[in-house]
């Protein structure tokens, strides 16, 4: 999966530079609606935490325009937010598991009978394991978007380290380039004072 180009919008380059349609990324429309709602998660978290901020903007602006920021900073934070999302699930799917195990342990008394009200306890324990499935099936969904967010974030700090050494590069050779005429315009004085 590669990533487009991204995208100038009239909003400013705080909301557009480094975005691209997240309808362009080869995405499931279940993934699209996560990754929006994953990018207004960490717009609002922004916020929150420095009210006003330009990083906070952009993502909120980016989002509610469809975009995403394709940027290594932003991709973190929203890999991040996945993380936080997948753990709050596997906590609740650790709950729920031992509430399960205290049903089956409570439907039958210490003869190993069934109790009394066997049947709403075991109607319990399969309310219980529908919703671990549930969960289990988010658990999954958020795992592979977070997977294509990371892959993301790697391509884009890769581009970044690019742009950085050709940047370098650049800037050496104008300085290397800057030393050669002053040794040369400093030789061509010497010449001329020996003269």
């Amino acid at each position: 999966m590669s990533l487009p180009s991204s995208s100038q919008g009239q909003q400013g380059p705080d909301a557009t530079e480094n975005a691209v349609p997240d309808t362009e990324l080869g995405l499931t429309e279940d993934q699209i609606q996560l990754l929006r709602h994953g990018q207004q998660a960490v717009a609002a978290a922004a916020a929150a935490a420095a009210p006003g901020s330009s990083s906070s903007r952009a993502a909120s602006r980016a989002s509610s325009q469809g975009l995403l920021l394709m940027d290594s900073s932003s991709l973190t934070a929203l890999g991040r937010h996945f993380d936080r999302v997948m753990q709050s699930i596997q906590q609740r799917l650790e709950h729920l598991m031992q509430q399960s195990q205290i049903v089956t342990l409570s439907i039958y008394d210490r003869a190993g009978n069934l109790i009394d009200n066997a049947d709403a306890e075991i109607a319990r324990y399969h309310d219980i394991m529908a919703q671990i499935d549930e969960l289990e099936l988010d658990f999954d969904r958020i795992a592979a978007i977070r997977d294509i967010v990371r892959g993301f974030r790697q391509r884009a700090e890769e581009l970044e380290r690019e742009l950085e050494r050709s940047g370098g590069g650049s800037s050496s050779r104008r300085e290397r380039h800057g030393h050669s005429s002053r040794r040369s315009h400093g030789h061509s004085s010497g010449s001329g004072r020996r003269r």
